[in-house]
């Protein structure tokens, strides 16, 4: 449980955060915000009335000296990462930070891309475990004989993914935890195109947005299932809800905020998913989840050509067409757009932090020890340094 200080202290973070988003979208007129998510439907938090960026960074700079007196370690440090997150951002906005001081700032991170070596090591991988699945030739074309084989035509991936979404739910409640919801609360599936991603979770909706550009196989589908529903995104948000009810839970938890410290831990869980209800099954699932790794790393080469060594847009998109293995022409057009838009860019690095650091974490948790635990991760926001501090 934590205690009275760090449940006020949430509410306090809670208020200041959303002073800052309200801050951003009025002076960017970007209508996705900082806070892209907030649950609070009874609107029982209102934005602290910063009148400037420099009032809010007097106010988080006072976060930062509270963050010192709670009495959980875990969240001294959590609390100290975010306000250092959210004054970057801030530095950011009014006076501009490198690339690599955003990685380093919003995000908590080493700056730098996925190295060329990291890239290798990861081809090779999947090179060897296609060569034993009996794929031959080059590992482009290896790759692309795996992908047809498993190929989901556009027409079927709704279907697809509403069959693997309910299995989801069931594995999740059978093997990880019980989910506070009917199942007919859960996830229904929308296609879209020309959009600057491959999946969402529309919560609020309860959609999840499948863009239909990239070329979609069944077990990118099953991925897709356990990172935006269950025990993904869809089951983060949902006990989030019911903790801060329940009075076990901060406020702040009731926003998603990107560009902050949070960010890769939040992608973390969603990736880690598959492997907390035991659902790697075969050669297929482990081949999926090299070519997502994969994707996430030279998702940062692409993003670090662009904005910090400058290359042009073009040449950026002709080395991440030729550095992927699957998805196509329009898994690289998504890619492109998503790390083209300044306030989104060093967001794609969550994916390349977040799994190892949850899977480490996770790893590591005796099974007797796994449902303290599942409240130590849901229950709280997490940092990649605060999310292996459970012992």
């Amino acid at each position: 449980m934590l205690s009275e200080a760090t449940l006020d202290y949430g509410r306090s973070m809670m208020t200041a955060l959303l002073g800052v988003d309200r801050l951003y979208r009025e002076e960017s007129g970007d209508q996705d915000g900082l806070a892209v998510l907030n649950l609070d439907s009874g609107h029982e938090f209102a934005p602290e009335g910063f009148a400037s960026y420099a009032e809010a960074a007097t106010r988080f700079a006072e976060l930062t000296r509270e963050a010192t007196w709670l009495p959980e370690g875990d969240r001294r440090r959590y609390y100290d990462d975010v306000c250092r997150s959210t004054l970057a951002f801030i530095a950011w906005r009014t006076g501009g930070l490198s690339f690599n001081d955003q990685l380093d700032g919003f995000l908590r991170v080493p700056g730098g891309p996925a190295t060329d070596q990291e890239l290798v090591d990861l081809r090779s991988e999947i090179g060897a475990l296609l060569d034993r699945m009996g794929y031959r030739g080059g590992l482009s074309t290896q790759a692309a004989a795996w992908e047809q084989q498993h190929l989901v035509p556009p027409n079927d991936v709704a279907s697809v993914l509403t069959e693997l979404l309910d299995a989801a739910w069931d594995r999740t409640e059978e093997r990880l935890l019980p989910i506070p919801a009917p199942k007919s609360d859960g996830m229904r599936v929308k296609t879209v195109s020309g959009v600057a991603f491959n999946a969402r979770c529309n919560f609020l909706d309860r959609q999840i947005e499948l863009n239909t550009d990239p070329t979609l196989t069944r077990p990118g589908l099953k991925h897709l299932a356990v990172h935006e529903g269950y025990p993904g995104h869809y089951v983060q948000f949902i006990l989030r809800q019911t903790g801060y009810a329940a009075g076990t839970s901060p406020a702040d938890g009731l926003i998603s905020v990107v560009n902050t410290a949070s960010s890769s831990v939040f992608e973390g869980i969603a990736d880690a998913g598959i492997q907390m209800i035991d659902w790697i099954e075969n050669d297929d699932d482990r081949l999926q989840g090299l070519l997502n790794r994969y994707r996430s790393g030279i998702g940062t080469g692409a993003a670090w050509r662009l904005h910090s060594l400058g290359w042009p847009e073009g040449k950026v998109s002709e080395w991440l067409g030729r550095m992927t293995l699957t998805g196509g022409e329009g898994w690289v057009a998504n890619r492109m757009a998503f790390i083209k838009a300044p306030a989104r860019a060093v967001l794609i690095w969550s994916y390349w932090w977040g799994e190892p650091t949850v899977a480490s974490a996770w790893s590591k948790i005796l099974p007797e020890r796994r449902d303290a635990f599942l409240s130590f991760l849901h229950g709280r926001m997490h940092s990649n340094a605060s999310v292996g501090m459970f012992a």
